[in-house]
């Protein structure tokens, strides 16, 4: 598998567990006390780690910092979204698509002189 695709195959992963790491305790442990929230995500932010740090470390092979934070933030928004719709049930908002733009806006700006060779 090419480098770039690897590294967003293992950060999408490693987004899904960071995902749940910082937001499913707002469903499923809000009765508890928040260092027992706070244990739980620690223990589930683990598995990220075990993705993100080598899918950073395979991106920057290919990649600028620059370019590896954008590429995190498009897919922290496209893991999150549906998370937020499906999972937490969050009403569906016209923001989404105007964050999803700007991000589009920045992945241009950030990867042109790779795309245009200059």
């Amino acid at each position: 598998m090419r480098p770039i695709w690897l590294t967003i195959v293992l950060l999408t992963l490693s987004n899904v567990f960071m995902t749940f790491a910082w937001y499913a305790h707002l469903k499923e442990l809000s009765h508890k006390p928040w260092i027992i929230a706070a244990l739980v995500s620690w223990g589930i932010a683990f598995f990220e780690y075990l993705l993100q740090v080598p899918g950073n470390r395979i991106g920057y092979s290919v990649l600028s910092v620059a370019q590896l934070k954008v590429l995190q933030e498009v897919i922290t928004l496209t893991v999150f979204v549906p998370f937020a719709l499906f999972y937490l049930r969050e009403p569906l908002k016209l923001d989404y698509l105007w964050a999803g733009l700007c991000l589009l806006g920045a992945v241009y700006f950030i990867f042109r002189s790779r795309w245009l060779g200059g």
